[in-house]
């Protein structure tokens, strides 16, 4: 198994400009900045809401960096560029917090596009939907709350289990695999649920429905475990796609207002040790389980190669994937491909104010994530540098 070295920079930035390097040293600047971070977010919401002239700069600079373009022809681009170098692209249609069933519908439509056009495309191994975006929040709410829902709400949900229904089928009818995305704790029962039951169904001959388990959550490695163990007694694939988490202080802050225990780890080594033993537990079990390990943390990545050179699973074994977010760890994404593994991006794509919550979510993780930022700036300075240098 090669050895890799995340540090090489020549890899890691093969297919970037200068110039476009130079415009992610002043992104990720930016977005290290924490109080800069902190006042712009509620600024630019607002902004947009008001009409303020802001969807330009946005457009140029961070949804220009970590999304592939507002439609599916739009990410056409980001598709051939990562191909080239052998990394798959997943196409996010990154549009959540709709109220409207014709909003739910459309988006509905929209993820059944990306199926399409992954089908028979090796360069988009798989796709993605967040329950939010074909639901409403407030409906998984009580869901989750096993509330008793009116008649309405019954109707409603059932919507809501026929387009994720309609999305699962077309995917085994396609042979294309799909993530159900990851929520926040107190929507995520039901969600759980319907994957549970979409596994189940579409799971058999290969995974094709796979949930994702947070791991900064405490509750789930139990979870994961007794996933693992029906999908062995039922005698289907469990598939998962492991993260740390993306709502810490949300879900840290409502637990304290609403006062009930914080469901997720106070300690970011915490965090790290359930993510890792969560990779030992999908290892353990790799005969019935396919994974995607979602992660920017090196050390996880290490001990991913570690565990799968211990059990002689080779490089390009479809059961299991290393995956990342567009513009973010490109040291890692383009190495582990150099080196023959599997590696995917998530390209995320939608109009500029509908996909602004994501964007948002995405400068406060890389601000609550210790040094996610400063290595992103140090590598993009080390590469910058080895460039200058090699003119001489």
């Amino acid at each position: 198994m090669p050895h890799i070295s995340f540090d090489n920079t020549e890899v890691a930035f093969a297919d970037k400009t200068t110039p476009e390097l130079r415009r992610a040293l002043w992104l990720f600047r930016f977005i290290g900045n924490t109080s800069l971070v902190k006042f712009s977010a509620p600024f630019v919401t607002t902004a947009f809401k008001t009409g303020l002239p802001l969807k330009r700069i946005v457009r140029n600079t961070v949804f220009r960096h970590f999304c592939g373009g507002e439609n599916i022809l739009d990410c056409e681009p980001a598709i051939a560029k990562l191909w080239k170098s052998h990394i798959g692209t997943i196409l996010d249609y990154s549009v959540e917090a709709q109220q409207q069933e014709s909003d739910f519908d459309a988006t509905c439509g929209e993820i059944l596009s990306t199926i399409e056009k992954a089908s028979g495309n090796p360069a988009l191994p798989f796709t993605v939907f967040k329950m939010t975006g074909i639901a409403k929040f407030a409906l998984l709410e009580k869901v989750n709350a096993l509330v008793k829902l009116s008649g309405a709400e019954e109707d409603e949900f059932n919507r809501v289990r026929q387009r994720v229904a309609k999305i699962c089928s077309l995917a085994h009818q396609k042979n294309v695999s799909v993530f159900f995305d990851a929520e926040e704790s107190w929507i995520s029962n039901g969600v759980d649920a319907l994957a549970h039951e979409m596994m189940q169904r579409f799971n058999k001959e290969k995974a094709i429905v796979f949930n994702t388990v947070q791991l900064y959550r405490t509750d789930r490695l139990n979870y994961l475990s007794k996933m693992i163990e029906d999908a062995r007694e039922k005698k289907y694939i469990g598939a998962f796609k492991l993260v740390r988490g993306a709502y810490h202080e949300k879900e840290t802050e409502r637990a304290l207002m609403n006062g009930y225990e914080v469901p997720v780890f106070g300690k970011k080594y915490e965090t790290d040790n359930a993510f890792n033993k969560a990779l030992e537990i999908c290892m353990d079990n790799i005969d019935v389980v396919e994974l995607c390990s979602g992660t920017h943390n090196e050390k996880s990545c290490e001990l991913l190669l570690e565990l799968m050179q211990k059990k002689n699973i080779s490089a390009n074994d479809k059961r299991i994937w290393f995956a990342q977010l567009y513009g973010m760890s490109d040291h890692i994404s383009y190495n582990l491909s150099k080196a023959g593994y599997n590696v995917a991006k998530y390209v995320p794509y939608g109009k500029v104010e509908a996909v602004l919550p994501y964007l948002i979510r995405r400068a406060q993780e890389n601000k609550s994530v210790a040094g996610q930022s400063s290595r992103e700036l140090s590598l993009i300075m080390m590469e910058l540098k080895r460039r200058r240098n090699s003119k001489h």
